[in-house]
């Protein structure tokens, strides 16, 4: 008989590494599962070595961020999106700083690079929407501008995160997004008041 593996355990689990791993804990089999109620035998069972533990764990941040994205509802106003999109961003870091430690570390592969690509792409997508609506200059490179925005949100979420900075510091992203999208031929007012909108989620509340 073949047992349906239960998703709340998968996650219980990465959450867990995730938090180990940032009070610099030891992650062995044992550690791992000490005081869930959970076997070492889930480990295999889940991700089939602690190796593809690792990978599980930096894919499943992706993963989250991409359905924080993918929640995000698109307006007419396509820089307000573009901000709100990286609002969301910024509410997924906070939501999930373990994990979000984890997701850039280089030193463990992901299971699936292109879907983790995708995240970026949302972004892409709201600037060739910027464009079409003449809000950029039509030479704006897509990938470039989403990158400069992510950058930001990036900065912003990692200082925050690991605790350099008070989380009122999210608000400097309304400034620093405001020259980004006017360097790139946005009105400097309409632009303001547009990543105000959409940046205002980031800001209010710890989400």
């Amino acid at each position: 008989m073949v047992r349906t593996k239960d998703p709340a355990i998968r996650s219980l689990l990465i959450d867990r590494a995730a938090q180990m791993l940032r009070m610099r804990e030891p992650v062995t089999l044992r550690s791992l599962v000490a005081g869930t109620g959970v076997s070492t035998m889930a480990v295999y069972t889940y991700f089939g070595s602690m190796d593809g533990l690792w990978k599980a764990m930096r894919q499943e941040g992706f993963t989250r961020l991409a359905a924080k994205l993918e929640a995000v509802s698109m307006s007419a106003d396509p820089v307000r999106d573009l901000a709100a999109l990286g609002a969301a961003y910024l509410s997924n870091a906070l939501a999930g700083p373990d994990l979000y430690r984890v997701m850039f570390d280089a030193g463990f592969e992901l299971e699936d690079a292109e879907a983790a690509d995708e995240t970026l792409h949302c972004l892409v997508g709201a600037v060739e929407r910027a464009k079409s609506a003449s809000r950029f200059r039509s030479d704006v490179d897509p990938l470039e501008l989403a990158t400069q925005s992510w950058a930001i949100g990036h900065g912003l979420a990692s200082l925050v995160v690991t605790g350099p900075l008070p989380h009122q510091a999210l608000a400097h992203g309304v400034p620093m997004l405001t020259a980004l999208f006017t360097s790139s031929g946005d009105d400097h007012d309409r632009c303001r008041r547009s990543v105000e909108l959409g940046w205002s989620p980031s800001t209010s509340s710890r989400q």
